[in-house]
């Protein structure tokens, strides 16, 4: 490819394993799984083998997977359907000051709702504070979300320690996990993790857009956000967009059939990116050091982030985020909670890496703010 995509925490290109997938979904097995003839069920045993594919890759079992429009409404779906279903035992829902926009966002839904929602504070790593985060947890707690990876720095929550607590002090909470920018790039296994409700995301790891999953163990009860047919227990009733769900399921065996090998690949091309921008002046590095090695966040002292972004983009084909794509530019409100000035706040940008790219890619990503920092206006 001529371009340098470095947005791949934004979405990534489509793997040919799933876009085969989907074309063979659409253009041959094109029936409705909920149909009764041979091409309903044919339809329904191509969904099927990619529910158990992932619920493989979680080691879970394939009942406890459900199938949404990808990790927002998969996340909206644990916040207001657990909200509903537990109310009677109270009302006060957690998530960390530093959760993606479709559980942050719900979160102050459900708080102008009348929910007593709480946002647990995080240190300057972006890691929530454990012992604040102990001190919210009462036996009126219905709810605690925390994710698995933050989409814009990287930093990795301790989640099964975050879930023994959860679990030892608000023992009648649901503990949720937006983990859709860990998966496909770390070993996940809810129950291991003492996780209770987990959201993944199919365009993250090279499957097609509008495709997530939502793990459910037994017992957790939630309830739906929409209503009109059997599909899925009726958790999320509708006609399963089953091109969309079989490319995710070849996407999935795609990523973790390679799973060592493409982090150890990450991990040469995260340290090789590191020491080129620690070697320019101006460079402060956001994510911490033991963050996931698919994102780094940096701060490029002095120039406003759009203003970079478009001339990397513009002069050298170098594609990269301002923050999170949710947030459509807006300040970052998870650097905020970190801590971090308005001037690094303000001149932040992410890069983030898939399987593949190369030191190509990242040579041209240096050239590009070498480039911009000796010729772009200074605010």
């Amino acid at each position: 490819m001529d371009n340098h995509y470095l947005d791949n925490s934004a979405t990534t290109r489509v793997c040919k394993e799933a876009a085969d997938a989907a074309y063979s979904m659409m253009r041959e097995n094109y029936g409705n799984p909920s149909s009764l003839h041979q091409m309903g069920i044919r339809a329904e045993e191509a969904v099927e083998e990619a529910r158990q594919i992932i619920a493989d890759s979680l080691s879970v079992q394939a009942k406890n997977i459900y199938f949404t429009s990808g990790g927002t409404e998969a996340n909206n779906t644990v916040l207001f359907g657990a909200a509903e279903a537990l109310k009677r035992r109270g009302n006060r829902i957690i998530v960390s000051a530093v959760e993606h926009s479709s559980v942050y966002e719900s979160a102050k839904r459900l708080g102008e709702l009348g929910y007593d929602v709480q946002f647990a504070p995080v240190d300057v790593n972006g890691i929530v504070d454990i012992d604040a985060l102990k001190e919210l947890l009462t036996d009126k707690t219905i709810l605690v979300s925390v994710m698995t990876v933050n989409n814009e720095t990287g930093s990795i929550q301790p989640i099964e320690r975050i879930a023994k607590l959860v679990h030892k002090f608000s023992p009648e909470a649901l503990f949720h996990t937006d983990a859709v920018q860990a998966y496909g790039k770390m070993t996940l296994k809810p129950k291991k993790l003492g996780v209770d409700l987990m959201s993944v995301s199919a365009h993250k790891i090279h499957g097609a857009k509008g495709c997530g999953a939502l793990y459910i163990r037994d017992g957790a009860r939630i309830l739906p956000l929409l209503y009109g047919g059997e599909q899925q227990h009726k958790l999320r009733p509708g006609t399963e967009s089953a091109p969309l769900i079989a490319a995710f399921g070849a996407a999935t065996a795609a990523a973790f059939s390679d799973l060592s090998r493409n982090a150890d690949q990450i991990q040469e091309l995260n340290a090789y990116t590191l020491d080129q921008l620690r070697a320019i002046d101006g460079m402060i590095i956001n994510s911490p050091a033991y963050a996931l090695p698919y994102i780094i966040n940096i701060s490029v002292a002095g120039i406003r982030s759009e203003t970079m972004l478009h001339h990397l983009e513009k002069e050298f084909d170098v594609y990269v985020s301002s923050s999170s794509a949710c947030a459509k530019g807006k300040r970052s409100y998870v650097l905020e909670a970190m801590g971090l000035s308005d001037d690094r706040i303000d001149s932040s940008l992410r890069i983030s890496f898939s399987k593949y790219n190369t030191k190509d890619d990242i040579d041209a990503l240096i050239k590009g703010l070498e480039s911009g920092l000796a010729t772009l206006q200074r605010r």
